[in-house]
């Protein structure tokens, strides 16, 4: 095989395996409709219905503000913006009929930025990100909690509360678990060589690098196209597009990196002092992230909640899709929290939202937390075990008034409706055990079955619009869908099926559902989007990737079919990391053996890790790595090409609401 066509098989292989895309923002091309009647009147009786006139979570969020920026506009380094809180000053109104107003409430609660005290020698920075950024004062330096999800906006915090506060050195770093926005800007506040000279900890639960890197690469092309949807990122910020995330304003779109950490957590009530200041912790895998802790700091009475308590009901299995969480889990981590330090906590705060003061609040406060899940999870399951299916079971559940009533058990991220589908996922999965659901016909041959059975394109169309006029607009939604998968030019299907999904979206309390509902709007009237923009497999998460990772995820990207009768073996040396590995195309499947070398491997691709890192970050080239002598092939050349021409692209912009 020539050098050159070496080069481009090397340069593919590199690109092949080098992440995954999340989405550009676009300008949309369509314009958004107006509420209607039933809307207006649907969102007129949540003013009704819910505790408006309890004004305390407003005090709360604003309660120890010291500063903030005269503008929150955050900029990176190519002049790029990361963040923009102006996008939202149409907040600053009253709700209009397009939104829900308990939605709009918590959007305006989430507006609150800058630096904020806590407690004595506690400190938050909040709207700077999706995420809060704590800060501990010790006795001669700072410990970080949690710094953002991008460097830009990581260092802008920490920037504002150095104007504010004594400007001491950052002494240890505390990731409480595995999601991208509580480690990400992490190089924004510290540098890699002062954690490897030893001046920067940087502490971590139990599984946290394993978590944190498998979630943004193995399924991350799929994630980063459907949280285009949960978050909104085509939409443009408004009272008619998106208005909130939830847990916070957006999404922050600049530099994500990792540095590992240096010490591991593995156990409750594993204790430590971190310059001068005392940490208790507490273990909470499995519940709101794999790999999660929170812990209890006794000289102040606070407690950090991490994720697991915030001012809103959690996901237990998020719409962009991620591993179902354990409702058991939660609740019974939530106990653990009343049970160890529940009699002495004066404050609970947490990554997301502002903090709980007082007692008697922090345990009111807790309890509700873990009530909340308890009883999604208990009645979920006594409706399962009465022979409810997930869709059955979704429509019946109602909170009792007690939680209903709390402003903090809402759905401003998870929802009752999907958290209980989430129960019913975790114990018995996708089928409902109705045979007829056992193997029914994807969406494209069961739309054309609908569509005929109805009486053809026309009569669904016309059967939808009649069902959106009478304020059908889950059935509209539904017949849009078949007329739409049957046959996606048919613009008037499109149409209807995208003003029922929009009326929808204005009408839900929820703004991950908004997003949902006016993203696929958004497409369904404008198409596909053009761009691809950030990526998920960022450099420090491809750097912290193991060898075994690399090929894992090589082995997802092997066309099976195509792989079909096919026998490939490689050998593949690492000098500078000292691993081998014996690597069998055999059945279609990728599989390898650690410390292995096969004796008749087709050819042995000699590669240290530093180049292959380099190579999948496009920080350099095959061909350099090869004339520099870094890298070289030898053997059966032809294998290493039919190996390489099995492994395929996953598309960023694959469809979702059209076939």
């Amino acid at each position: 095989m020539k050098v050159s066509k070496l080069i481009f098989l090397l340069s593919l292989f590199g690109t092949i395996l080098g992440g995954t895309a999340a989405f550009g923002q676009e300008t949309p091309q369509a314009t958004p409709k107006e509420a209607t009647e039933v809307t207006k009147q649907h969102n007129l009786q949540v003013l009704q219905e819910l505790p408006f006139s309890n004004k305390t979570d407003f005090e709360n969020a604003h309660k120890g503000f010291i500063a903030t920026l005269p503008e929150v506009k955050i900029s990176g380094a190519k002049g790029n913006t990361v963040w923009d809180l102006g996008r939202y000053e149409f907040l600053k109104q009253e709700a209009p009929p397009s939104v829900n107003p308990s939605l709009w409430r918590m959007a305006q609660l989430n507006m609150n930025n800058g630096l904020f005290k806590v407690t004595d020698r506690i400190y938050q920075i909040r709207g700077f990100d999706l995420s809060n950024m704590s800060i501990i004062e010790g006795d001669t330096g700072i410990i970080i909690i949690d710094p953002l999800l991008a460097a830009e906006t990581a260092k802008a915090g920490l920037d504002l509360y150095y104007q504010n506060r004594p400007k001491k050195p950052v002494v240890a770093v505390i990731y409480t678990h595995s999601h991208v926005d509580h480690y990400a800007g992490v190089r924004g506040v510290i540098s890699e060589a002062d954690v490897k000279s030893g001046k920067v900890h940087i502490y971590a639960p139990d599984k946290f690098l394993q978590e944190a890197i498998s979630e943004n690469v193995f399924a991350g092309n799929a994630m980063s196209r459907r949280s285009l949807y949960m978050y909104g990122a085509l939409l443009p910020p408004g009272p008619y597009g998106q208005v909130d995330g939830g847990l916070g304003k957006t999404a922050s779109v600049g530099t994500v990196t990792l540095i590992p950490p240096t010490d591991i957590i593995t156990k409750t009530g594993e204790t430590k002092t971190i310059d001068g200041v005392q940490i208790v912790f507490q273990m909470a895998p499995g519940t709101e992230a794999p790999s999660e802790m929170m812990f209890y700091l006794p000289q102040f009475k606070a407690f950090c909640a991490a994720e697991d308590a915030t001012h809103t009901l959690h996901n237990l299995l998020t719409l962009r899709g991620a591993q179902v969480r354990s409702a058991t889990d939660w609740w019974k981590a939530l106990n653990t929290s009343l049970n160890m330090f529940g009699d002495k906590i004066e404050v609970v705060f947490a990554s997301h939202h502002w903090p709980t003061w007082g007692n008697a609040q922090v345990v009111d406060f807790l309890e509700k937390q873990r009530d909340l899940y308890k009883y999604i999870n208990d009645q979920s399951l006594r409706l399962m075990n009465q022979g409810f299916t997930m869709t059955e079971i979704a429509e019946q559940m109602k909170l009792p008034q007690s939680l209903a009533q709390d402003w903090a058990d809402r759905d401003y991220y998870g929802s009752l409706n999907h958290d209980s589908k989430a129960v019913y996922q975790r114990y018995l999965g996708w089928y409902d055990s109705n045979p007829a659901n056992l193997y029914p016909w994807p969406p494209e041959e069961l739309g054309k079955r609908y569509v005929e059975a109805i009486g053809g394109e026309d009569a669904v169309v016309r059967k939808a619009q009649a069902a959106f006029d009478q304020g059908d607009y889950r059935w509209a939604a539904e017949l849009g869908k078949h007329a739409v998968f049957a046959n996606p030019d048919n613009k008037a299907a499109r149409d209807v099926e995208a003003d029922a999904l929009e009326q929808l979206g204005y009408q839900t309390e929820d703004p991950a559902w908004r997003n949902e509902f006016l993203e696929g709007a958004w497409e369904l009237r404008n198409g596909l989007p053009k761009r691809v923009g950030t990526q998920t497999a960022s450099p420090d998460t491809i750097r912290a990737m193991t060898v075994e990772m690399i090929l894992d995820f090589m082995g997802m990207r092997i066309d099976g079919p195509k792989a079909e009768g096919k026998v490939i073996t490689m050998n593949w040396i690492l000098p500078d990391t000292h691993e081998r590995f014996a690597v069998t195309l055999k059945n279609s499947a990728l599989t390898y053996t650690e410390n292995k070398q096969l004796p008749t491997a087709d050819f042995t691709l000699t590669m240290p890790r530093s180049s292959m890192d380099s190579i999948l970050l496009k920080e350099s080239n095959v061909e350099k790595e090869l004339a520099s002598g870094a890298a070289k092939i030898s053997g059966d050349q032809q294998k290493f090409k039919d190996l390489i021409g099995l492994l395929v692209p996953f598309d960023p912009l694959f469809n979702i609401v059209a076939p």
